[in-house]
């Protein structure tokens, strides 16, 4: 059985925690890592050293969920939007036969704003992820508008993404 890395990347407020959280559910046997728990130090501090470890502890921990036998889904989400990022976590997994699938959650800039701003994220972190929204466009993946979409339907559009997925409801 070749294992499936399965990542969902997109700005913040795009809905990639919802749509993983259904995916984990619906995938068995699955695990899943959200890139932000990797970033959850106080006082947050963007510095080299702490990239460097943050993306070190990621690639560690999904070597070692590609590496047991317990899962065959192995889920990955974050706010990837540059393709060298995607290379700066997937160069060190390799050696390990992999189905990879790269899915950047998009939607129209009124939507993300909305739900930001419902989330109670301050004008500043909408402001940024306005601007990066256009950089997932560009990236080598799947790309899902979830603008008008329940995260029901975007979970069952990722499930037809995945190579030998579980099978789906008839629609």
């Amino acid at each position: 059985m070749t294992k499936k890395l399965i990542i969902i990347n997109g700005p913040p407020g795009v809905g990639k925690t919802t749509v993983c959280r259904e995916l984990h559910r619906r995938l068995a046997p699955s695990v899943w890592l959200d890139g932000d728990w990797c970033w959850m130090m106080n006082p947050f501090v963007v510095t080299e050293e702490n990239c460097r470890m943050v993306e070190d502890n990621i690639t560690h921990l999904l070597r070692n969920f590609l590496s047991n036998s317990s899962f065959e889904y192995v889920l990955f989400n974050w706010v990837m939007h540059y393709e060298f990022i995607f290379d700066l976590i997937l160069a060190p997994l390799r050696d390990i036969p992999i189905e990879l699938v790269k899915i950047s959650l998009v939607c129209s800039p009124e939507a993300l704003r909305e739900r930001m701003a419902r989330d109670g994220r301050t004008e500043e972190q909408i402001t940024l992820s306005l601007e990066r929204l256009k950089l997932y466009h560009s990236l080598n993946t799947a790309k899902i508008d979830t603008s008008s979409l329940p995260a029901a339907d975007v979970v069952a559009r990722v499930l037809r993404q995945i190579p030998s997925g579980p099978a789906l409801p008839a629609e």
